[in-house]
């Protein structure tokens, strides 16, 4: 058996891997928040028939030696937490960050989860909750006799009412990481903590390397369209590749097969 025919198989399998992240980035090029993610690969063992360095004679040595790679597999898959461009929207509720750092908000079933997704709502009981109804924390309930909301950029929140002084209702915090890139995908546009992205650090927006929040717009998608379609151009034909190179190693066996 040729070792070409699986060597080609597992780049045709980290190939197809490839196109799968990229299929992912181009789905999400609209979601806000979304960070794009990008395949890595190494290649596998070498099949070693001579060392490099070996004894070939006397005094003299094999100054390459003779190794065969068996292939390629998909060694990570990196998220690239590089900010977005901003939607201006004018819904005071509608967050961005400027800068580093997640919002943290608590799921139904009590676990603690981050995003980067600032599009924020009001639930029957007036807390700020996301679009899943995951409540931010710190919670902050907004007045019922509340006509409007000012988010400082340093995370202040304060009630507007009638013709009374703004009040402050609560305060909006910043989560980072050492490791973002360690976060745990979790879908609905939530992270979720993992050894390898390190314990969660609490500051204040503007603090410790935090970014700002602006009010009244949303982070779009670092997703870049073109960069995605010559990516994607690049799989498809390495795939190709991979697959001729099957062909021609079956075009070998039938050879040998056919000899008499």
């Amino acid at each position: 058996m040729l070792k070409s025919l699986n060597t080609a198989a597992t780049g045709m399998a980290a190939q197809q891997t490839n196109m799968d992240v990229i299929a992912n980035n181009i789905a999400n090029s609209s979601t806000s928040g979304f960070k794009r993610s990008r395949a890595e690969f190494e290649d596998l063992m070498y099949q070693t028939q001579k060392e490099p360095g070996a004894a070939t004679g006397l005094n003299s040595y094999s100054p390459n030696g003779v190794q065969t790679g068996l292939g390629v597999r998909t060694a990570a898959i990196q998220k690239d937490f590089a900010n977005g461009s901003a939607q201006v929207t004018k819904n005071p509720l509608d967050i961005q960050v400027e800068g580093s750092g997640f919002f943290q908000v608590m799921t139904p079933d009590g676990e603690v989860a981050f995003t980067r997704d600032g599009s924020f709502k009001k639930d029957p009981s007036g807390r700020i909750v996301d679009k899943n109804g995951n409540i931010l924390q710190p919670e902050i309930t907004v007045p019922a006799d509340s006509t409007g909301l000012e988010i400082a950029p340093n995370g202040e929140v304060r009630s507007v009412s009638g013709n009374a002084a703004p009040t402050t209702i609560g305060q909006i915090d910043l989560t980072n990481f050492v490791n973002p890139a360690g976060l745990k995908a979790m879908g609905k546009n939530l992270f979720g903590q993992t050894p390898a992205s390190g314990q969660p650090v609490q500051t204040r927006p503007g603090l410790n390397g935090a970014g700002y929040l602006a009010q009244g717009q949303l982070e779009a998608s670092n997703v870049n369209i073109v960069d995605e379609m010559v990516n994607m151009i690049t799989a498809q034909r390495a795939y190709e590749t991979n697959s001729k190179v099957i062909q021609a190693s079956d075009q070998m066996l039938q050879s040998i097969n056919n000899m008499r």
